[in-house]
């Protein structure tokens, strides 16, 4: 073997590995990666969150509801009793509401006429699908159990889709898309910045300049934080366009969120940028961000599907507000509660990493 090859390759695996933070991302992000995978992603559609309506004396639909709840597809919903069915649908508290008929479903199943109103969201088609056939199911295996074999079923279920009539799942997936991309784009090009700065060897002139601490971060990235809303306009409009999803909720409420979000993403891309010493390290710590945070957002697979462990970890993940917060708006018209609430996590956590790229990037000057 040539001598001189096998002398370069040694060189060249030796300068790679010699940092712990390279080894690190090389050996210790596929395992947290690929841990994640297996945990995070489920096809199967589980925790429905279902709310019954029904009157306090009906007591077919409490056996029924019980039936739901013991599935192990559907969990309980609380609610306050005259609450507006949509409502709850809308406010993201239920995934779908089932409604006794007028007079209750056992006076009803009496006269053969036992027929419940299911609306189901359907701003997630698979999952829409998913709760329709889980229903269909629980409701015929019950009224076989109520009645005997050979009897017309009494009771059956008459579905409502709410959002997305068509059960287009573009009406779901191209949302989440839009966040994705990004929070790609704005933490991959703000994660590269100061790194690029150094191995050109012009950090040390901008830190030269006659300028504070706070202005020479503003300065590297007030800019990405523009190019940031502008994709965010572009993706939106493109989905409008291209893909045809309708943006029901108000225009400052996308312009909001997208601005919060993107602070956020830009945050977090200042600090990997401020912990790595060249742009390999910041492209691979961008990515090891990015990956978990792509999975646990619910863009693919809803997040209630996943381990308790995972779900804690997806709530700090600002990439799943942000997706909440634009499948709302434009499919659900932008319910004022989820807005605010989500809105203000995005908020604080857009301060707390903000606040640590700051702190990060004053140690690096010093």
């Amino acid at each position: 073997m040539n001598l001189t090859l096998v002398a370069f390759m040694r060189k060249e695996l030796t300068q790679t590995l010699r940092d712990t933070r390279m080894r690190v991302l090389l050996f210790g992000a596929p395992v947290i990666q690929m841990t994640v995978f297996g945990l995070a992603l489920s096809t199967e559609i589980r925790n429905i969150k279902l709310a019954v309506i029904s009157g306090p004396s009906d007591v077919l639909c409490a056996r029924l509801a019980e039936r739901f709840y013991s599935s192990g597809w559907f969990r309980r919903v609380e609610f306050d009793r005259g609450e507006d069915p949509a409502e709850l649908i809308a406010s993201g508290r239920a995934d779908a509401v089932l409604i006794a008929p007028r007079g209750g479903l056992t006076r009803s199943a009496e006269r053969g006429g036992g027929t419940l109103q299911l609306l189901v969201d359907a701003s997630n088609a698979t999952k829409a699908r998913a709760v329709e056939a889980y229903a269909n199911s629980v409701v015929s295996s019950f009224a076989r159990g109520e009645y005997p074999p050979g009897a017309a079923p009494a009771v059956r279920i008459s579905p409502r889709v709410l959002y997305n009539p068509g059960m287009e799942s573009s009406m779901f997936l191209v949302p989440g898309v839009m966040g994705m991309l990004v929070c790609l784009i704005t933490i991959i090009l703000t994660a590269m910045s100061i790194t690029r700065e150094r191995e050109m060897g012009t950090f040390e002139t901008i830190v030269s300049a006659p300028l504070s601490d706070a202005e020479i971060l503003l300065g590297k990235t007030l800019p990405y934080i523009v190019l940031g809303l502008i994709d965010a306009a572009l993706v939106v409009l493109a989905g409008y366009l291209i893909f045809g999803v309708p943006v029901r909720g108000h225009l400052w409420q996308l312009a909001l969120a997208a601005l919060v979000f993107v602070v956020s993403t830009v945050s977090i891309g200042t600090f990997i940028s401020t912990v790595s010493r060249n742009q390999q390290q910041a492209m691979l710590g961008g990515f090891m961000f990015l990956f978990p945070a792509i999975l646990m957002s619910g863009v693919m697979y809803p997040v209630e599907n996943m381990p308790p462990a995972v779900i804690a970890a997806a709530y700090l993940d600002p990439l799943m507000y942000f997706v909440r917060l634009f499948r709302n708006i434009m499919l659900k018209g932008g319910d004022m509660t989820v807005f605010w609430r989500d809105t203000g996590i995005l908020a604080l956590m857009a301060a707390i990493t903000a606040s640590m790229a700051y702190n990060r990037f004053k140690q690096t000057l010093n």
